[in-house]
Order: C-alpha cells, then sequence, then structure tokens
C-alpha cells in the first residue's frame, strides 16, 4: 500500500494516531520557539523586553497567516487531488504554492521595514518599549520567506503521507532555536536581537531541509521547474480554502492590536508583557490540537475527494475527542498552576501577580475551545472555505472585538480578561448549530449512496 493509499483504506483510529503523533509531536516542539524566545528575554533582559516581543507578536502572526494561506490552503487542495488519483495536478500545485509562498513573504518583509516605526506606534508601542520591538523586528523580519516556505510546504509532506518527515522538520528548528537562544542572549549579550537570530537561523535550516526532500528522491511529489509557472486555476483553489486560517490568523494580527492597545490604557506596559506570556502559554497548550487537526486534514481530504463519507465522519469524531481531551488537561494546569507558569517567564513580582491572575481567567474556556478548533479544520479540509472562514472569524472578530471595546469600560483590566472565555462559549455556540447542520447532511448522503454533499 503506498503512502496515499493508506489514507484511503487504513483502519482511521490507526491512521489518526500515526499522522496525528507525529504532527503533535512536532508542534509541540515547535510551540517552544515562542516560549523559549520569551523565557530567555524575559529572565536574560527584562519584562520591558517581553513587552517588546509582545508588541511585535502582529508581524509574527501577519507573517503566519500568509503562510497559513498558501501552505494549508495547498493541503488541502493537495489530499483532495490524491484521493482523485490526480496526481500530476497535486504536483503542480506543489510548484505553484512555492511560488506564491516566495513572492508574498519577500513582500511582507519589504513592506512591513518600510512602515516599521509607524506600525508599533499603531500598535500601542511607549517610547521604553520600542527600542526592544525594532532590535527583535529588525532581525527577525530577515527570516519571513524562511518562516513561509518551511511552515508552509511542510503541510505538503504530511499531505502525501509522510508525517514523520514533516514532525523532524518542526523538531530541527525548535531544537536549534533552543541552542542559540542562551548563546546568543547569554554568552554573546545580544539581547533581544539574539533571540531573533536564534529564530531566524532556525528557520532558515528548516527552509533548506524542506526544499531538499522536495527535490530530492524521497517526496512522492516532486518541486519541478515546470510547474513553477502558476496557473490561476490552481492559485484560485488554493487561495478559496487558505484564505479561512488566513483571514483567522489575520483577524488575529488586528486583535492582538487592539488587545495591546486595551492594555496599555488599562493595565500599562506590564500588562502587554503578561499577555505575552499568556499567548506563549495558550499556544503551547494549542499545539496538539493543532497537530490532531494536521493529523486528520489529509484523511479527511483524501477520503472526502473519494466520496469516502462514513470515514470522514469517523475521522472527525476521534478528531474531536482528542482535541477535547487535550483542552481539558491543559485547563487543569493553568487554573492549579498559574503562578508557576508564569514564574518561568520573570522574577517580577509585579509581572506575575498581573499575569497568573489574567492567565486564569483569559484561558478559562480551554475545554470546549478544541471542538471549535477541531470543526474549522474539518470545513477548511474538505473543501467549504465560507463555513470555515465564517466559524474561524466569529471567535476573534465577531465576539472578541466587540467585548474588548465593552468590557474594560466596565471592569478594567478584569474586563479584558473576561473578553476572551465570552468570546470563547459564544463561538462555540455557533459551531455547534453549523457543525449539526453539515453532519445531518453528510448523515443523509452517506444513507443515500449518493456521492453528492
Amino acid at each position: 500500500m503506498n503512502r496515499s493509499q493508506q489514507l484511503g483504506e487504513e483502519k482511521i483510529s490507526k491512521l489518526l494516531l500515526k499522522f496525528s503523533v507525529p504532527a503533535i509531536i512536532g508542534m509541540l516542539v515547535n510551540g517552544f520557539y515562542n516560549i523559549v524566545d520569551r523565557i530567555f528575554v524575559g529572565q536574560g533582559v527584562g519584562a520591558l523586553a517581553l513587552s517588546g516581543i509582545a508588541i511585535s507578536f502582529p508581524f509574527t502572526l501577519a507573517i503566519m497567516a500568509f503562510g497559513m494561506l498558501i501552505g494549508i490552503g495547498a493541503t488541502a487542495v493537495i489530499s483532495i487531488r490524491l484521493g482523485q488519483q490526480k496526481k500530476e495536478e497535486a504536483e503542480q500545485i506543489v510548484g505553484n504554492a512555492f511560488v506564491l509562498l516566495l513572492v508574498i513573504s519577500l513582500g511582507i518583509s519589504v513592506l512591513s521595514y518600510i512602515f516599521m516605526d509607524s506600525l508599533l506606534i499603531l500598535f500601542g508601542a511607549s517610547s521604553e518599549v520600542i527600542p526592544y520591538a525594532k532590535q527583535y523586528l529588525t532581525v527577525l523580519l530577515w527570516g519571513a520567506v524562511f518562516q513561509t516556505i518551511g511552515f508552509g510546504m511542510n503541510n505538503f509532506i504530511r499531505a502525501e503521507g509522510n508525517p514523520k518527515i514533516a514532525m523532524y522538520t518542526m523538531v530541527l528548528g525548535a531544537v536549534l532555536n533552543t541552542i542559540l537562544n542562551p548563546i546568543f542572549i547569554f554568552w554573546l549579550h545580544l539581547g533581544v536581537a539574539g533571540s531573533a537570530l536564534a529564530t531566524v537561523i532556525s528557520q532558515f535550516v528548516t527552509a533548506v531541509w524542506v526544499l531538499y526532500y522536495f527535490l530530492g528522491n524521497r517526496a512522492l511529489l516532486k518541486l519541478r521547474f515546470q510547474n513553477l509557472r502558476l496557473k490561476w486555476i490552481f492559485v484560485r483553489d488554493i487561495l478559496a480554502i487558505g484564505v479561512s486560517p488566513f483571514t483567522m490568523q489575520l483577524v488575529g494580527s488586528v486583535v492582538t492590536i487592539l488587545l495591546n492597545k486595551t492594555l496599555v490604557n488599562y493595565g500599562g506596559d506590564l500588562s502587554i508583557a503578561a499577555m505575552g506570556v499568556i499567548n506563549s502559554i495558550a499556544m503551547l497548550i494549542f499545539m496538539p490540537i493543532f497537530g490532531i487537526g494536521q493529523g486528520a486534514q489529509p484523511i479527511l481530504g483524501y477520503n472526502y475527494g473519494a466520496r469516502r463519507y462514513d470515514r470522514v465522519k469517523q475521522t472527525l469524531k476521534l478528531s474531536v475527542i482528542g482535541a477535547t481531551g487535550v483542552m481539558t488537561l491543559g485547563f487543569l494546569v493553568v487554573e492549579l498552576f498559574p503562578v508557576s507558569l508564569m514564574t518561568l517567564f520573570s522574577k517580577d513580582p509585579e509581572l506575575i501577580a498581573i499575569g497568573s491572575n489574567g492567565l486564569r481567567i483569559f484561558l478559562v474556556m480551554l475545554p470546549i475551545i478544541g471542538f471549535q478548533v477541531t470543526a474549522v479544520n474539518y470545513f477548511q479540509a474538505t473543501g467549504k472555505p465560507r463555513k470555515s472562514l465564517f466559524l474561524s472569524l466569529s471567535r476573534q472578530l465577531i465576539f472578541l472585538v466587540p467585548m474588548l471595546l465593552i468590557l474594560p469600560k466596565f471592569w478594567g483590566l478584569m474586563g479584558v480578561w473576561l473578553a476572551g472565555p465570552v468570546a470563547d462559549f459564544a463561538s462555540a455556540g455557533v459551531t455547534v448549530l453549523w457543525l449539526r447542520k453539515d453532519l445531518k447532511q453528510l448523515e443523509l448522503t452517506i444513507k443515500e449512496g449518493s456521492t453528492k454533499v
């Protein structure tokens, strides 16, 4: 059985473990990128430096958004094409996606350098925080092209049925980043610029690794010169599916800006540093369910393309169960050990007090988020970008933004922390309604033996 055929024939539970476990391991290790950066910066440079990284976070989210636009969009299309036994088209999509990743990432870097000062002020950076943010970003933006290629194309490796190689990619970059961070910060005394340099070098190595794979003999789908010419039919399909995670991530960047400005007004620079730490901890907790989603995506896409809807439904069910279990465990850790978690990043007692309180409140709805993220991934993997896009926007744009504008007026900083769980609860409710409707239609299709959904 070749790597793509197993997606349609092997037992779902075994297949999901085979694909998700490497993805979870890789995502967890990769999640240490932000954790490691903030721990070493917080302990080696100071609390204001943490604020500088947090203020810079919208840039990182924007770069990742474009990586998701192409990377995740192309992955879903590749999986569906492989399920339809259209390997040549899948290979053309790989080439087109590479060109898009390259061009877009270079454009982002140039524009970010030109408007960096104005954007940092817009993002809410104070005069004390701006120097740290500029040091960090000036170096980090050099790695934007490596980040998007490494992250985006690593998804293709998983789509063609090789999850272990995809895991090795993420482990390689994260381990290298962890080694280089203390060297640059504590030994060479490069400060926040050293942390950014460690990240850029790690991303460069990751990008080279991924390109080597697709140019070598191990890849099922090759990166070929003749496929680098963009074709609108492929670009359209990539963008149509990728727009959901892209918009979600880009909205996340905008919401982060609003969040930072609100935090400055009601809690000062230290509250921004606290939120930066909270985001890092949240990201680490989210990594396993992103791994489950990445593992499930090629299974969902392949079987949807092959019209094996019973297998699609089973994959979704097991994914929801796994994601909910992971998020419940994360919830228990956050609620029981908030002070210990904050102490990892800083010894500043004021920052620890602000952050531990915010951590417990802002992430109180973790147990229900796993279901919502899995549902978004399901719509995305099965080629339903509009539904995926709406659900992606529901939490951050439709619910969180109004809460950030309203609640702090009544409860100050506490209102900022409460905005998160209120938005989580509301968006989960909408997701339940949408998913139930889609699954009823899918069940009807299975019973009727139809080839349409």
